[in-house]
């Protein structure tokens, strides 16, 4: 460092310093600190040594144990040591007196201590009206502060006595308590105005803080008021209660917590539930918050975490069962004793997903309750239809008030045991929501075998084991069911019931089930078959059950009444036998006429076999040749594929018109129109393409087609016959409506597995490939054994007149066809 020169002036002066960490020293002021330093203790032994004065200066950063001269303030104090004392660990221990503000000029170190050329500030003594003015003002600020401050500040009040402006700044500046850098700051203003003006800012931002902060307390006071007076309801609350012999809350929260004990929950939820206990422990038991943790520990024990229910193991048993609740259904009996059979094998077998898959009325809820009894697992069904939002499979999370866990979980706290049959009933009918997510998607890991189990419940928030549950899906058709959901199920398919069935299931079930309902005996009320017949032929015309066990209800509630006016004499003699002739009389007229064939064979009408939710039903195909341009009219109200199919047709029968005896240019002279009566009925799907184009041949040559022959096919522009779905219910309509000739493709012969004997025996199949074969059956002769000449097309003058318009080009032709 530079060295010191002996000449300077009068204001300036050398001095030992020493800096100091996280303090101010003002002038008129008395401070005590500890010196340890190495520098330090050498410039108070070279002050003690001359004029025991030394200048003192802070620290920028007080962090810093050997600060160089740029990183400490430049003014300072120059202050008197009046007392020191060596301490018994090596520092010093001294008492300063500051006595006047001064500024390093310049710093230097002599034998290792800092020293200092400081530039004395002389003491600004102002008398003036402005200094008085602030004075009084800082006095009265200063009285404020002493009188509204919690810590009652002593050293302040005895500032109030001090005379001397300048004197009176500096004690104040220094007694305050404000940040080291807001006290430098006061000690670089030397002039006094600016110091008191500072000074006075500073007390109204204090007074400021404490009446922020003595409205705080007030709030504060006011709400530990409150507590206190709930404190003393409570306790009011649990004497009355403990007068009335009732449980207190406490009493009711140290029961939870043995619930939660003694519900020997995993790890996890364990966890989560003490938890909760505990934050409930601390919150007032009459806050909503508190509600809110004691159902979510409510829900955690309720639901069932190792309880089980001992399954039935015997399948004679489950044999029985099934047989006594269900007739026929022979195929997923046999899956059932299968799954019972490998569950003796194997201690937990791989899940599998059974979907049942059939019209209404089937009995494929009924089915799942069997299937519980025959088990031995509880029963719980959850109804998917309509269901369009994903928190009633995963849950709410806990943020939303009234939150509840997803149906799964609820349903298993009903079914009380980990391994019960779940039933989701309908699932073809879920639907999506862009606000409220897809429960389908929901639904893939609670139907996953190799994920559900750990299911994760949104509300519950902890893993849960559903790999226990027998799940089964009931739904009435599969392509409303997403692919990913689909791929999942295990797809049973319950077709609908035969004649014969039906009469089976109607004696062994429901005309007991309906009689105990109604309160009759046996002997008081009996159904000839004739009468079962006539209501499965003229009053229902379903594939399932159901409409038919609401005639039989229907029955049973009349027979009822008639037995109640009979006198009581006769009561106990009373007997009520259902006949075919009585039914009008407790039915009404009959609501479908009985189906019947045609009378003869027609030209251009077919009769074609179709497959809809509810059973198979029969298609009669029309067409007509018309006067006009080549246009083919569809009616009937024909869906997109069907139009399709009869557009497919027309091109068959032009590419094939010189082999089938038909004018080649016939579609230039006339127009055709295809009609599928009940217009008002929509109806779509490629099966009725053999049917339209046998129609179309027999309307083009003449040739009736013969009236007891029903078929059903897709065809090719090449005239190949593919295959279709539906076939047992298709086939159970031609038997209905007594046709005793069906024409059904040869890639469907396989599944003649599942059509019942007596459907076998009472049809005549035949299976074809191509659609000459069709012709060769369908038709009264073979076409092409007489050609069409011009006179067999109607109004010859007319046709003559008409400009074609129908290209040679088969696509082009396609174009041009108008969609109805």
């Amino acid at each position: 460092m530079d060295e010191f020169h002996d000449s300077l002036p009068d204001n300036v002066a050398r001095f030992p310093t020493v800096p100091v960490r996280d303090v101010v020293v003002f002038p008129h002021t008395t401070i005590r600190f500890k010196i340890g330093r190495k520098p330090s203790v050498l410039a108070l032994n070279a002050a003690l040594q001359r004029d025991r004065l030394i200048f003192l200066v802070t620290q920028h950063d007080p962090t810093l144990e050997e600060p160089m001269p740029e990183q400490v303030h430049r003014v300072g104090t120059v202050a008197r040591i009046t007392h020191h004392l060596q301490l018994a660990d090596g520092n010093i221990k001294v008492q300063f007196e500051g006595l006047e503000r001064g500024q390093a000029i310049r710093f230097g170190e002599v034998q290792g201590c800092w020293m200092a050329m400081v530039k004395r500030f002389p003491v600004d003594r102002e008398q003036s009206p402005r200094i008085a003015a602030l004075v009084g003002k800082l006095t009265g600020l200063i009285d404020q502060y002493v009188r509204q401050s919690p810590d009652n500040p002593e050293n302040l009040h005895a500032d109030l006595r001090i005379e001397d402006p300048a004197r009176l700044a500096d004690s104040v500046a220094s007694h305050l308590k404000i940040s080291v850098e807001e006290k430098q700051k006061l000690l670089e203003t030397v002039a006094l105005s600016d110091r008191l003006l500072r000074l006075v800012d500073i007390f109204d931002i204090e007074l400021e803080k404490l009446q922020v902060d003595r409205i705080i307390q007030g709030r504060v006071k006011k709400q530990m008021e409150r507590s206190h007076r709930e404190f003393y309801l409570s306790e009011k609350i649990k004497a009355i209660h403990k007068e009335l012999g009732r449980k207190d809350e406490r009493s009711e929260f140290e029961e939870l917590k043995r619930r939660v004990e003694a519900a020997n929950l995993p790890a996890d939820a364990h966890e989560k539930a003490m938890s909760e206990l505990r934050r409930l422990e601390q919150m007032p038991l009459m806050s909503a918050e508190a509600a809110v943790s004691r159902n979510y520990v409510e829900w955690l024990i309720s639901v069932p975490w190792h309880e089980r229910s001992e399954e039935n193991r015997d399948l004679q048993a489950a044999q029985q069962i099934l047989d006594a609740d269900h007739y026929g259904l022979e195929k997923i009996k046999d899956r059932i004793l299968e799954f019972l059979a490998v569950r003796q094998l194997v201690n937990r077998p791989p899940g599998s997903i059974l979907c049942f898959v059939g019209p209404p009325g089937v009995g494929k809820t009924s089915l799942g309750k069997s299937i519980a009894r025959a088990t031995g697992r509880k029963f719980v069904r959850l109804s998917l239809g309509g269901v369009r939002d994903e928190a009633e499979i995963r849950g709410h999370r806990r943020t939303y008030i009234g939150s509840l866990p997803g149906q799964i979980i609820q349903m298993m706290k009903k079914a009380g045991t980990i391994n019960p049959l779940m039933l989701l009933d309908e699932v073809d009918k879920l639907t999506a929501d862009h606000y409220r997510g897809d429960p389908a998607a929901a639904l893939l890991e609670v139907l996953d075998p190799e994920q559900n189990d750990t299911f994760r419940d949104h509300y519950l928030d902890v893993e849960y084991d559903l790999s226990q549950v027998m799940f089964i899906a009931t739904a009435n058709v599969l392509h409303t069911i997403p692919p990913a959901l689909r791929d999942r199920l295990e797809i049973i398919r319950l077709s609908g019931y035969t004649e014969r069935e039906k009469l089976e299931i109607a004696r062994r079930h429901l005309i007991p089930k309906q009689r105990e309902k109604h309160g009759l005996r046996e002997t008081q009320i009996d159904f000839t078959e004739d009468a079962l017949v006539s209501i499965i032929q003229n009053y229902t015309r379903e594939a399932g059950m159901r409409n038919m066990e609401r005639d039989v209800a229907t029955i049973c509630r009349k027979v009822a009444r008639k037995l109640l006016l009979t006198p009581e004499s006769e009561r106990a003699d009373y007997r009520a036998t259902i006949r075919a002739a009585d039914l009008p009389e407790y039915l009404g007229p009959i609501r479908y006429q009985p189906a019947r064939l045609k009378e003869r064979s027609e030209v251009g009408m077919a009769t074609g076999l179709a497959w809809t939710e509810v059973g198979g039903e029969v298609l009669f195909v029309e067409t007509t040749l018309l006067p006009g341009r080549g246009q083919i009219i569809l009616t009937g109200k024909l869906g997109d594929v069907m139009q399709e199919s009869a557009r497919a047709a027309m091109t068959y029968v032009r590419a094939r018109a010189t082999e089938l005896g038909i004018a080649p240019d016939f579609y230039r002279r006339q127009d055709i129109h295809i009609h599928v009566p009940e217009g008002a009925i929509p109806k779509d799907g490629p099966s009725a393409g053999i049917t339209m184009a046998t129609a179309l041949v027999s309307a083009l040559t003449g040739i009736p087609v013969r009236q007891d022959v029903a078929m059903t096919g897709e065809i090719t522009l090449r005239g190949k016959v593919l295959p279709i779905g539906g076939l047992k219910e298709k086939l159970l309509a031609a038997l209905r409506l007594g046709v005793r000739t069906v024409l059904v493709p040869k890639d469907n012969e396989k599944d003649m597995a599942e059509i019942p004997d007596e459907v076998r025996e009472a049809l005549d199949i035949h299976f074809v490939e191509q659609m000459e074969q069709v012709l060769s059956v369908a038709l009264v002769e073979l076409p092409g054994a007489r050609l069409v000449d011009d006179k067999n097309l109607p109004d010859k003058a007319l046709a003559d007149e008409l400009p074609p318009i129908w290209n040679t080009d088969v696509t082009d032709h396609l174009s041009s066809v108008p969609v109805e």
